[in-house]
């Protein structure tokens, strides 16, 4: 989501561990509903399995109320399908076979934020879009390790961009990844690609989401009729990928991850 004119906020020691529960929390939704999908799960099956797993855990749902051009989100995740790259609204639609499914989740616990987001395939899949998987997540990785005290947001968005162009990818323009703390998008915007300048300096405290967006066409992209779901402009499949993250002096810390899928933090080498 487009994050507007907010305030960048540096946290505390003890404010980043409280941002360490709710990511917790997001990091075992994700792991249910990695479970839970199979050909015949509906989408809006998914969002209740999330609703009732945050708020069992006493936490709120992030997306629950946000704003948007027809009203208020009214869902606890994005599920978004194949050519749809974030926002998809859950509902009837069935997963299938071959399917490639984008889920973003958010919760709060105690005022503070967790977002994270993993796209997964459905049985079998071509080989390329395999690839686009795999890289968007590696792409993810290389902004989390260029993510360091004295380096700046467009450090983050080339490590990012980089791994997109090694394969040709399309990256996202109008969105990326954003500041979070006690609300879900704060400042600064962190772009995906170079051109937006070098951007602010990462300081000890900041805490961000980075989350690249990649396809395998174009980096245009349309908003559906339903106001919310954004999708390729030529068709072709997306992925998305999103950790929240702390910038600390020894280096980043990834808060949307548990016991379950601590390696992550050797894999974005940090």
């Amino acid at each position: 989501m487009i994050v507007s004119e907010r305030r960048v906020t540096l946290k505390s020691r003890s404010q980043i561990e409280q941002m360490r529960r709710a990511g917790r929390l997001v990091a075992d939704v994700l792991d249910r509903l990695g479970e839970a999908l199979r050909p015949g799960i509906t989408t809006g099956d998914l969002d209740r399995i999330a609703e009732e797993m945050i708020r069992r855990s006493g936490g709120i749902p992030s997306f629950i109320g946000v704003p948007g051009p027809r009203g208020p989100y009214r869902h606890a995740i994005c599920v978004s399908i194949d050519d749809e790259v974030v926002h998809g609204i859950p509902g009837r639609r069935r997963i299938e076979e071959g399917h490639v499914v984008s889920i973003d989740a958010g919760a709060i616990v105690d005022g503070w934020h967790g977002d994270a987001a993993r796209t997964f395939t459905i049985g079998r899949v071509p080989a390329d879009v395999r690839l686009l998987v795999d890289e968007t997540r590696r792409g993810m990785d290389a902004g989390i390790a260029a993510a360091r005290v004295g380096s700046t947001i467009g450090d983050i968005a080339a490590a990012v961009e980089a791994v997109a162009l090694e394969h040709g990818y399309g990256v996202l323009r109008e969105y990326g990844g954003h500041g979070i703390g006690t609300e879900m998008h704060e400042e600064p915007f962190v772009p995906n690609y170079r051109g937006a300048g070098r951007g602010r300096r990462l300081e000890p405290g900041m805490c961000l989401a980075i989350e690249p967006m990649f396809t395998l066409g174009g980096h245009e992209v349309q908003v559906r009729d339903d106001g919310w779901t954004v999708a390729t402009a030529d068709g072709s499949v997306a992925a998305h990928w999103e950790h929240t993250i702390a910038i600390l002096p020894e280096g980043p810390e990834i808060l949307t991850v548990n016991g379950r899928d601590r390696s992550l933090l050797g894999e974005a080498g940090v």
